[in-house]
């Protein structure tokens, strides 16, 4: 009888868990068994690791075979178990010596032919083997970068099981050759889910590919817009942007990612994981380091926006903008179901998938960007433009973002129409991105320094009782504010995000607490009642 084990990950959301793979074989009949909750792209391994032992000149054993995964009440889906089952299984048959993968983890899909395939997923599961104190892993070549980005874990990339079994045993490595050769390298086709598209979750210039980023120097006019758009990123503030046709709302919203600082290491690795595991992460960019950026079709389903599938759900759209934008065009034409889904996740930083293969936490701390039309036409707003809408017709469709969506919401602005002056740039070229984003990260290196010690790093994060009892606003600042709230137009919370936009508003212009005036300019902001506040308030 022979036995021998080895490690793999099994992933449930963007959460891994060790999954110890046992292989135990016994005289008697040949077969092979498996056990321990695996899924039908799971078992179907038993096939692909005969084929795969076999055409690596390996013999495989002729006796009762049964692989166990443990712990057998974790669900356990995908083809990354095959390298791990592959080895214990040459374990067990003392092809390799047990002791050397017996705290290996191994994470891979076998062709065939012996070749390891890549997987999505990688960098979560090196995460996972590292938190649960392995030192090293084994991954398909093409994914060693991903998993290299774990620290304190050492990465063996390999190409075929062949390679693997010659490291395992000390024996010359053969080469294996690249598959590329000039062509689309067909072994990267498992990193893709199809149907995804390599724009879903990334910036605006990756997902057309020609590493332009578009600059806010682009956008004609619509100085109000801009300053909401700058505060926005400065705290990290959700804005609806409500306007006709044409007057740049899109323009705005895809230069909103680039206004924002760069990720962390830590916010790296948190966004690459979800990318990995949602399967669009491009090969060539291992790490994500700028914020990423999502903009579904209006036509989205609620599962594909909070997450969701068949068995194990997975990352929908406000998980792909962890850490970065998500923005909805067309806001009053998606589903009210899909649209009030998202008021948990804006409030938590998270969503909870339960489904009955079992319950996901997947993370979902984004900006939200919300553009509109005022009417179907979109033309209710303009002077002599010919809309047809009857008012009980306008009446409906506004209210499609229900209320509590919007007082979520820091920050609402009317885009206007462009004028000719600024259309043709007579008005003067707008600040480009750059200059914004040179603001941007000041303000948050203040607010940073001033919540320095607490859970929060940006104003938006920070809990209404720490607004009302320590970070006090100049004496009187409020009145405005308080005003607005005996009449019905602010709610309690609508209150709490006046203050923390009107925290941002002077952690762009360098002072230490906010005062009358940026309390109006947060006001302005939200109600879209004009207060009088100069356009230029809020910057040096």
């Amino acid at each position: 009888m022979g036995f021998a084990r080895a490690c793999s990950v099994a992933l449930v959301g963007v959460e891994g868990v060790v999954v110890e793979v046992q292989a135990d074989l016994e005289p008697g009949v040949a077969a092979f068994t498996l056990v321990g909750l695996p899924d039908k792209s799971l078992v179907e391994s038993r096939d692909r690791v005969r084929a795969a032992v076999v055409n690596s000149g390996a013999e495989w054993p002729q006796k009762k075979l049964t692989v166990g995964l443990s712990p057998a009440s974790v669900p356990k889906s995908g083809s990354g178990f095959d390298l791990a089952v592959a080895c214990a299984v040459l374990g067990a048959a003392e092809r390799i010596d047990p002791a050397t993968i017996a705290d290996l983890v191994m994470i891979g899909e076998l062709g065939l032919d012996g070749r390891v395939r890549p997987v999505r997923g990688v960098l979560p599961a090196a995460l996972a083997a590292a938190e649960a104190g392995y030192e090293q892993v084994v991954v398909p070549e093409q994914t060693a970068g991903e998993a290299a980005l774990v620290p304190g874990i050492s990465v063996l990339g390999v190409r075929s099981l062949r390679q693997l079994i010659a490291v395992l045993c000390d024996e010359p490595v053969p080469d294996e050759p690249n598959g590329g050769q000039g062509r689309p390298d067909a072994m990267l086709a498992g990193l893709m889910i199809p149907g995804t598209g390599l724009g879903t979750g990334l910036a605006p210039a990756a997902a057309r590919g020609d590493g332009h980023l578009p600059d806010l120097a682009d956008v004609a006019g619509q100085l109000r817009p801009r300053q909401a758009l700058e505060v926005a990123a400065a705290g990290g503030h959700h804005l609806l942007l409500s306007g006709p046709p044409g007057a740049g709302k899109t323009m705005l919203a895809e230069r909103l990612p680039a206004v924002l600082p760069p990720l962390t290491r830590q916010e790296s690795l948190e966004v690459t994981a979800v990318h990995s595991v949602a399967g669009i992460l491009p090969p060539s960019e291992p790490l994500v380091s700028r914020a990423p950026y999502c903009a579904p079709h209006h036509s989205a389903t609620m599962q594909s926006l909070v997450g969701g599938g068949n068995g194990i759900p997975r990352p929908g759209a406000v998980s792909l903008a962890h850490r970065g934008v998500l923005f909805l065009d067309e806001a009053p034409e998606f589903s009210g179901k899909a649209l009030d889904a998202l008021r948990q996740p804006l409030e938590s930083g998270h969503v909870v998938v339960a489904r009955a293969a079992g319950v996901v936490r997947l993370p979902a701390r984004f900006l939200m960007v919300l553009a509109a039309n005022p009417c179907p036409c979109g033309r209710h707003t303009l002077t002599g433009a010919g809309c047809e809408c009857p008012p009980s017709v306008v009446r409906r469709y506004q209210a499609r973002l229900s209320g509590p969506l919007l007082d979520r919401v820091d920050l609402r602005v009317e885009v206007e129409p462009v004028d000719r002056a600024d259309l043709l740039g007579q008005g003067g070229r707008g600040e480009s991105t750059a200059v914004v984003a040179a603001r941007v990260r000041d303000a948050r290196a203040r607010a940073a320094e001033r919540l320095a010690g607490t859970p929060w790093t940006t104003n938006s994060e920070v809990s209404g009782h720490e607004l009302r009892t320590r970070l006090l606003v100049a004496p009187g600042a409020l009145a405005a504010a308080e005003r607005d709230l005996e009449r019905g137009i602010l709610t309690a919370r609508g209150l709490d995000r006046v203050l923390r936009v009107a925290w941002t508003v002077a952690d762009l212009r360098g002072a230490d607490r906010p005062d009358a005036s940026d309390v109006a300019v947060a006001l302005e902001l939200r109600t879209g009642i004009q207060r009088g506040v100069p356009m230029g308030a809020g910057k040096r």
